[in-house]
């Protein structure tokens, strides 16, 4: 591939690690129809900025950096209030559909605009650095319905997201939280980041969880799959007046007991990416309130990037984070 160009407003970056997205993987198999080649995907990633353009005062070469995924215009209306993973030109790193195709991070260099920069400590690892995209999608999502300190909050899945959701859930001062999960590996760890039960994922979730709430259900649920089966449960483990919020999308089209939603008055949110949390996640990683380090199975050159990328495709139970480093 061609040196990546950079016009007045963007920065040159020298990508010194990146991390294997779940959609990535679904760009490989080109099941997403979001990813398609010619493309360098890649999109959770951290370096060192080797060149600057004409326009960019606030950071300079050498510069330790993050960025945001998303690419927004600035100028619409969702922009102007904030929403920017809303914005109505949004672009992505690493994905290429039929409206655009933005080159990401499996590279050596990436190309990105300076407006979603965000420096890095000197202390944090790039490849701790690469997950903070991630942890942006489980800080946003709690934000969506933050919970009190005192509500049960039921998280259904403990992949990626749903262990940084606990994390997260746990750094801002729940004291309940529940995770879902088939694999006794993961609800381990959930437990570990401060989860004060693990359900096992095949069992009666709904029944276990109103046994662990008095009988009334969780207050919230965050649903960190995507499927019919979970986001039924989800919506089943929820109290009267309960609030779910989806961020799993594994599946375009889920099944929905609308009647149950409709007649115990439960409330759904949708939960896209991320809209400016790339501080708050750095400072809880900084301080050690939230860590990656568990999460991350396997740091390799990205020249090994293929077979990592099928042993993903396979289902290869043990990965949790991949991170590729050029």
């Amino acid at each position: 591939m061609p040196m990546p160009e950079i016009g007045d407003g963007d920065v040159l970056v020298r990508v010194r690690a990146c991390g294997v997205c779940g959609s990535d993987v679904h760009g490989y198999d080109g099941s997403s129809g979001r990813r398609i080649p010619p493309l360098v995907m890649g999109h959770e990633a951290a370096g060192v900025i080797e060149r600057v353009g004409a326009r960019v005062k606030r950071y300079a070469v050498g510069d330790r950096v993050t960025f945001d995924s998303t690419v927004s215009c600035g100028r619409c209306e969702f922009c102007r209030r904030g929403a920017v993973n809303l914005c109505d030109n949004r672009m992505v790193l690493g994905v290429s559909c039929a409206d655009y195709r933005r080159h990401g991070a499996f590279a050596e260099f990436v190309s990105v605009p300076a407006r979603t920069l965000y420096r890095l400590p000197g202390a944090m690892l790039f490849e701790h650095a690469a997950v903070i995209e991630a942890l942006s999608v489980a800080v946003h999502a709690v934000k969506r319905r933050q919970p009190a300190a005192d509500e049960a909050v039921l998280v259904v899945g403990c992949g990626m997201i749903g262990l940084l959701v606990v994390q997260v859930l746990r750094a801002t001062g729940s004291e309940t939280i529940i995770a879902v999960d088939v694999d006794a590996g993961r609800r381990e760890l959930a437990k570990r980041f401060g989860a004060a039960h693990a359900i096992e994922g095949h069992a009666d979730v709904p029944s276990a969880v109103r046994a662990l709430t008095g009988g009334k259900g969780a207050d919230i649920a965050l649903e960190a799959v995507g499927r019919t089966e979970t986001v039924i449960a989800a919506i089943r483990s929820v109290r009267k007046g309960g609030t779910v919020t989806l961020i799993g999308n594994l599946a375009p089209r889920v099944e929905l007991p609308l009647q149950e939603v409709v007649t115990r008055e439960i409330s759904l949110l949708g939960s896209c990416a991320s809209a400016g949390e790339y501080p708050a996640c750095i400072d809880l990683m900084a301080s050690g309130r939230v860590a990656v380090a568990p999460l991350i199975s396997v740091t390799a050159p990205l020249e090994e990037g293929p077979a990592w990328f099928e042993r993903l495709h396979k289902g290869d139970g043990g990965l949790m984070k991949v991170v590729l480093i050029p």
